[in-house]
C-alpha cells in the first residue's frame, strides 16, 4: 500500500476524530487499521512534517468545497489514492464521478470500504490507470467519461511527485478532455527555496520531482485556464486556522476557457 496514501489518511483520521474538525472522513482510520498502522502521532514531527500536516487538513476541506461549489455533475479525481468523498460529500443528485489511480491502490480501497459497508452518495466509477501512461485518458473515456461537458477536476497532492515534464504532460491532456467552462483545483507548487531536511518526513520528501513548481499557475493561464491563487494562510484563517507566517504555498483554482 502506498505510503504516501496511507500518510494522508493518518492525517484525515487525526482530524476527524478532533474537537471542531473542519471535515469528517469516517473511513480514514479503517484504512490504517487494515494496512496495520497506527493513529499514533509522531512523538516529535519536524518543522516540515507538522506544516505538511496543516495543509492537508486544510486542503482536504478546500477541495471538499470547491467541488461541491463547481456545481458540475462530472467529476474526476486523479490519483484518487484513499479518498473518500464519492462516500462522504453531499453530492447532488445526478453527479458522476470518476477515480483514477493504480490498481492495487483501488483494490486495497475497495477491500476496506466493503468490510465498512460504505455505499457512494453519487454515481462513483473507479478507473484503474497509470496517470504517467497516455492510455489513462482512453480508460475515462471508455468508463463513461464525456468530454464534452465540463469537469470538476481534482489533482490533489500528485504533482510534487512528477517531473516538470511528466506535470505538464499530464495537465495538457486534462485541458484536452476539458470542455469549456471545467474547473480545476491543485496545489500552487513549492518554490526550489522549501527545506527538505526533515527526518521525521524524508521517506515522503525523497520521492519528490517538483511538478512544475511556484511557476503552475503561469503554466495553466499559457494553456487555456484562467488562473487564481488561494495562499494557503488565506485559506486557513477562513476556516478559523490561523497560521503564524504566512508560508508561500496553497492552492489554484482554474477555469477552462478554451480547448
Amino acid at each position: 500500500m502506498s505510503k504516501t496514501a496511507l500518510a494522508v489518511a493518518r492525517v484525515r483520521a487525526h482530524e476527524s476524530a478532533a474537537g471542531n474538525a473542519l471535515f469528517d472522513d469516517p473511513y480514514a482510520a479503517a484504512f490504517l487499521a487494515a494496512a496495520g498502522e497506527q493513529m499514533r502521532k509522531p512523538t516529535s514531527p519536524g518543522p516540515l512534517a507538522t506544516a505538511l500536516r496543516f495543509q492537508t487538513v486544510i486542503r482536504t476541506r478546500f477541495y471538499d468545497d470547491e467541488l461541491i461549489r463547481s456545481g458540475h455533475a462530472q467529476v474526476v479525481l486523479l490519483a484518487a489514492g484513499l479518498d473518500t468523498r464519492a462516500y462522504r460529500l453531499p453530492w447532488p443528485s445526478g453527479t458522476r464521478l470518476y477515480e483514477l489511480d493504480l490498481p492495487p491502490v483501488l483494490e486495497f480501497k475497495h477491500g476496506v470500504l466493503a468490510a465498512q459497508s460504505a455505499a457512494p452518495r453519487c454515481d462513483r466509477t473507479a478507473v484503474a490507470a497509470d496517470l504517467l501512461r497516455p492510455t489513462w485518458a482512453d480508460r475515462l473515456v471508455d468508463a463513461g467519461f464525456d468530454a464534452t461537458r465540463p469537469t470538476a477536476w481534482l489533482v490533489e497532492g500528485l504533482l510534487v511527485y512528477l517531473t516538470a515534464e511528466e506535470a505538464a504532460t499530464l495537465l495538457t491532456t486534462v485541458g484536452d478532455l476539458s470542455a469549456p467552462g471545467s474547473r480545476l483545483a491543485l496545489e500552487r507548487g513549492r518554490s526550489g527555496r522549501t527545506r527538505l531536511d526533515d527526518p521525521s518526513v524524508a521517506h515522503i520528501t525523497a520521492l519528490w520531482k517538483g511538478g512544475l513548481g511556484a511557476g503552475t499557475a503561469d503554466w495553466l493561464d499559457a494553456h487555456g485556464w484562467r488562473s487564481e491563487a488561494h495562499p494557503l494562510d488565506t485559506v486557513a484563517a477562513c476556516y478559523g486556522r490561523p497560521m503564524g507566517n504566512p508560508s508561500g504555498t496553497g492552492f489554484i483554482t482554474a477555469v477552462r476557457t478554451s480547448r
